[in-house]
């Protein structure tokens, strides 16, 4: 059973959709009140409405850029007059932008570690006055990746941005610990959400490296950051929770082995 405690709004960056948003609808499902920041307004406004309609909490759509800094103060009151004092933040905003390390340029490089990596921190530290005075059942959730882990050779800023993002995590974590204020991760795999490259060729291969053979729902992400922003993981910071339907863990072998949809494992 999940323990919420109190029920303090959560800020959820990149919530209008794909991961973002399947987090802030698992967080509705249990009566959290949720501010949805994202670059597109309209779609956020979108999802706010919708959670709202559905699951009879207080929920705000923001147009907001991440990388604006000076712009995140008047995104943390607009969102606290929304929906109340915030106890939690999620930040699912995300640059995949795959490109090669010859091709790499400043520009490029600076597209992903700013809303990846950059953003991360500072919308922690917009938010920290709210966190302090909803302490000690504050937590923070950066969504990082497997690629923060293991090797992606065609996309080295998007997996330096996620290994940054787990080095942040722990980094807050133990700044915070003392004041109350828990600081984790979640690294999907490959999830079916819109920034999947939709080429079909390219999601067999996908599956054909999960062990479970499948690839992953965006509920599934959403249920791990419920969570872990919940009083059930009151005793957990610093941490990084992998969700990935075992591709991490597994050393090739399970692709040598025949499978069927559903089959028991072994079969």
């Amino acid at each position: 059973m999940i323990d919420q405690g109190p029920k303090t709004g959560v800020v959820v960056t990149g919530g209008a959709s794909g991961i973002g948003r399947a987090s802030a609808v698992a967080l509705a499902e249990v009566g959290r009140p949720v501010a949805l920041w994202d670059l597109n307004e309209a779609q956020a406004v979108e999802a706010a409405e919708s959670i709202a309609a559905e699951h009879g909490v207080a929920a705000i759509g923001l147009g907001v850029d991440a990388r604006a800094t000076a712009a995140l103060g008047d995104a943390v009151r607009a969102s606290v007059a929304a929906v109340g004092t915030i106890g939690g933040i999620v930040h699912a905003a995300g640059v995949p932008l795959a490109i090669d390390i010859e091709q790499l340029t400043d520009e490029t490089w600076d597209a992903v570690l700013d809303v990846n990596l950059r953003a991360y921190a500072m919308v922690v530290q917009a938010l920290l006055p709210e966190l302090r005075a909803n302490a000690p059942h504050s937590a923070v959730v950066g969504i990082a990746s497997i690629h923060g882990i293991v090797a992606n050779p065609a996309n080295p800023a998007y997996a330096a941005s996620k290994a940054g993002l787990l080095g942040l995590t722990r980094s807050m974590a133990v700044r915070f610990a003392a004041e109350g204020i828990r600081v984790n991760a979640v690294c999907p795999g490959f999830i079916d959400t819109p920034m999947l490259p939709q080429i079909e060729a390219l999601r067999e291969k996908f599956v054909a490296v999960a062990p479970m053979g499948r690839l992953g729902r965006p509920e599934e992400i959403g249920g791990a950051v419920r969570f872990l922003l919940s009083g059930d993981a009151g005793f957990v910071t610093g941490q990084q929770l992998v969700v990935d339907g075992g591709v991490v863990v597994d050393d090739g072998s399970s692709r040598f082995v025949a499978r069927e949809p559903g089959a028991a494992p072994g079969r």
